[in-house]
């Protein structure tokens, strides 16, 4: 067993100097080397490999968490967001070419520079503590920001641990962890920041979002929802079935992704509960509160909200229901519920419970996904292909699985964020460096250009119709909005639509045409 820190609390009176000095190293501008940057990810990286066993330890104290569910969604998962990182960097931070500019403007040179934000503060959760505090801090490292890491008390070991090795191994005049609870963190928000990136429930959220409102601070929040599972009549039970038992009993249930509640078709239904029941058995033969790789709630509080939300529902319980409060351990729980007002229906569960609302059919489904949360961290629908379209087609959601619970949310390159009230800004692989860089555009005005702007100089008198030849683009489209044909342009352009679309073109039937040439020399010759 890894011997582990300490966790202590950072003391309040230090938390403005701690910010001052790290915003201080800012504007001495080394984070903007790449070389510092990489060098500083790579560091961490090694923090975190010659770690592994003391995080793994943590995360089972917090959360009773196996091993293998540690490295799949903790410690592995954040050691190749570095090295993803690190082998992409210098080619991200390139400027990059502006798109659509008209002809006349690209003597200009437009371009993007891709720049830090600045000093930026990262809120973590407890449910996955290490990938959710370090996943956005890595990439506040590549963006070149320099930050203040205030990872959640609930999981007090992940956090000391994590405290050891950044103090360990980064640069602390630009990175620092600030440990605490809710006076930390009034305190660190009392401060001033280029963004802060929270990750947690809704109601911490508005307060993140009114308090950085003060200072005009754009902000990133990641947060819950409740997720529906849409299970048609079309649907493979069994695969619905393993699949959605998975990502509701992964962590116990604590994932602000993994579906809230799941709307069955009646026809379905019966088959769907003994495929449930069947993965149940062979994910836990022995039962899930002898189970090494069944978690426990995180700490007394959640477990009784848990309970409260349970005892206080309408609903039948199908499978499971027992609890041990002294061991935090909550059996993996079906119930059936029939009202959207059921207390397992109107708030996130956030545990291994997992509420079944039979439907009549897939317009009923859509209607009640709609209506208990409009916009969902996540949705997923099972069925064929033309019932999963219609569900994207007629829901909104951060992200959606198709025949899967929460699959693109474990994929750590693609962009994950939510959407209206399950958050704002995305992160993760590209989109990780993207979330704390600005994209400044940048032109240069040659001095042999100045004949050429004399048009936007006074006096105006008659530069009017010069300038609309310069700059007026013509309508494809009439008053009722709809295109005209143009038959001469489509044949000068070879219906490509544009300048661009016919030169594309011209050198296709250039290119083919020479080819043909060649074939019919080749075939005179033999």
């Amino acid at each position: 067993m890894a011997e582990l820190p300490a966790f202590n609390h950072t003391s309040l009176e230090s938390i403005a100097d701690i910010s001052n000095t790290v915003r201080a190293t800012f504007h001495t501008h080394k984070t903007r080397s790449v070389s510092y940057r990489l060098i500083q990810l790579r560091k961490l990286y090694w923090g975190l490999k010659d770690n592994e066993d003391a995080l793994l330890e943590a995360c089972k104290r917090d959360l009773g968490k196996s091993s293998f569910e540690t490295y799949l969604t903790e410690v592995g998962w954040c050691e190749n967001d570095i090295i993803f990182m690190c082998n992409n960097l210098e080619k991200w931070v390139k400027d990059e070419a502006a798109p659509d500019i008209p002809l006349l403007n690209k003597a200009l040179s437009p371009r993007i520079r891709k720049e830090p934000l600045g000093c930026v503060l990262i809120i973590g959760a407890y449910n996955f503590p290490v990938q959710l505090s370090l996943g956005p801090f890595i990439g506040a490292i590549a963006a070149g920001c320099t930050a203040i890491l205030k990872p959640s008390e609930n999981a007090p070991a992940a956090a000391a641990v994590m405290e050891m090795i950044i103090k360990k191994s980064l640069d602390q005049s630009a990175y620092r962890v600030v440990q605490g609870a809710i006076p930390g963190s009034t305190a660190l928000l009392d401060q001033k920041w280029d963004k802060i990136f929270y990750t947690g429930n809704m109601n911490v959220g508005k307060i993140i979002a009114k308090k950085a409102a003060e200072t005009l601070t754009p902000v990133t929040l990641e947060l819950g929802g409740r997720n529906p599972a849409i299970i048609t009549k079309n649907a493979d039970a069994r695969l619905a079935a393993r699949r959605l038992l998975w990502a509701k009993l992964l962590n116990a249930g604590q994932v602000c992704v993994s579906q809230n509640y799941i709307l069955v078709d009646k026809e379905i239904l019966p088959a769907f509960i003994a495929e449930m029941k069947k993965a149940m058995d062979e994910f836990y033969p022995q039962g899930a509160k002898a189970s090494p790789d069944y978690g426990r709630i995180v700490n007394e509080r959640q477990f009784l909200r848990l309970k409260k939300m349970l005892d206080e529902s309408q609903g039948k319980i199908l499978l499971g229901g027992t609890m041990d409060e002294k061991e935090k351990f909550l059996e993996p729980t079906v119930i059936q519920v029939d009202n959207v007002t059921d207390s397992l229906m109107v708030d996130e569960t956030f545990g291994p419970l997992i509420p079944i609302y039979p439907v009549n059919n897939l317009d009923e489904a859509i209607r009640l996904a709609n209506e208990v949360h409009a916009t969902p961290l996540g949705i997923y629908p099972f069925g064929n292909k033309q019932e999963t379209n219609r569900i994207l087609a007629e829901t909104r959601s951060g992200g959606a699985s198709v025949n899967d619970g929460f699959f693109h949310a474990s994929i750590p390159t693609l962009a994950f964020g939510g959407v209206g009230e399950s958050g704002q800004g995305s992160y993760r692989g590209k989109a990780s460096f993207d979330c704390f860089t600005h994209r400044r555009s940048v032109t240069t005005t040659p001095g042999w250009m100045e004949s050429l702007l004399n048009v936007r100089y006074p006096p105006y008198a008659g530069k009017l119709k010069q300038f609309q030849r310069m700059s007026n683009l013509s309508p494809n489209f009439d008053r009722d909005g709809k295109v005209e044909r143009n038959l001469a342009t489509y044949i000068l352009t070879l219906g490509g639509g544009s300048f661009m679309g016919a030169v594309k073109r011209y050198l296709f039937v250039a290119i083919l045409a020479l080819g043909v040439k060649q074939y019919q020399l080749r075939q005179s010759r033999s």
